[in-house]
């Protein structure tokens, strides 16, 4: 079954709030949230201040677009959150972040970053594994950044720690634009796949 793009109204993004990054990272992270915003697609993100989550949310809401930032409320206390959010939801903890993240979202996108970024995906990637997302994931691999990762997925299959039918839980895009063509082409994975994750 494929996505109709009427029920995508919700994009998660996951990327990195460091502010040491290369301009290119930058200019792709405030590009795919202003082409969300065009699109009126509320961004879900982690509500940072800094780095590519801030341009993500500046380039939504520039277009017109609403951002909802969900926070543990350490790193408010921290001033680490983004004042000018459409919606800001503190949570008590990281565990909580990641879970009411994917659970407003109807896509994840993630853009390049650290071990955060990464954790989330990986994660968000193990749940669809399970059955537990079943929405598209679409890794923004923004100057073969995810090289590396898509590399060790490979091995991964091939030595068989993973199905080969796993490799399918995600898809890879290298330019913002079509990262957003791809959360609506992306098929949405039907519950049964618990059954073949877990035999």
């Amino acid at each position: 079954m494929e996505k109709e793009r009427n029920k995508i109204t919700s994009v998660c993004v996951y990327c990195a709030s460091s502010t040491q990054v290369a301009p290119a990272y930058q200019e792709a992270a405030t590009e795919l949230g202003r082409l969300l915003g065009e699109r009126r697609l509320r961004v879900v993100n982690g509500a940072g201040n800094t780095g590519l989550m801030c341009a993500v949310s500046d380039g939504t809401l520039s277009a017109g677009g609403t951002v909802t930032g969900v926070i543990p409320h350490f790193m408010v206390e921290q001033n680490w959150c983004h004042k000018g959010l459409t919606e800001l939801v503190e949570v008590d903890n990281m565990h909580e972040r990641k879970q009411r993240m994917a659970d407003l979202s109807d896509a994840v996108i993630a853009l390049p970053g650290g071990c955060g970024t990464l954790e989330e995906l990986l994660e968000v990637i193990t749940w669809k594994q399970l059955g537990l997302y079943l929405n598209p994931i679409v890794i923004l691999n923004i100057n073969g950044y995810f090289d590396p990762l898509l590399e060790m997925f490979r091995k991964a299959v091939d030595e068989h720690f993973m199905r080969p039918q796993h490799a399918g839980l995600w898809v890879v895009a290298s330019t913002p634009a079509e990262a957003v063509e791809l959360i609506y082409t992306e098929p949405v994975w039907d519950a049964d796949i618990r059954k073949m994750a877990l035999v």
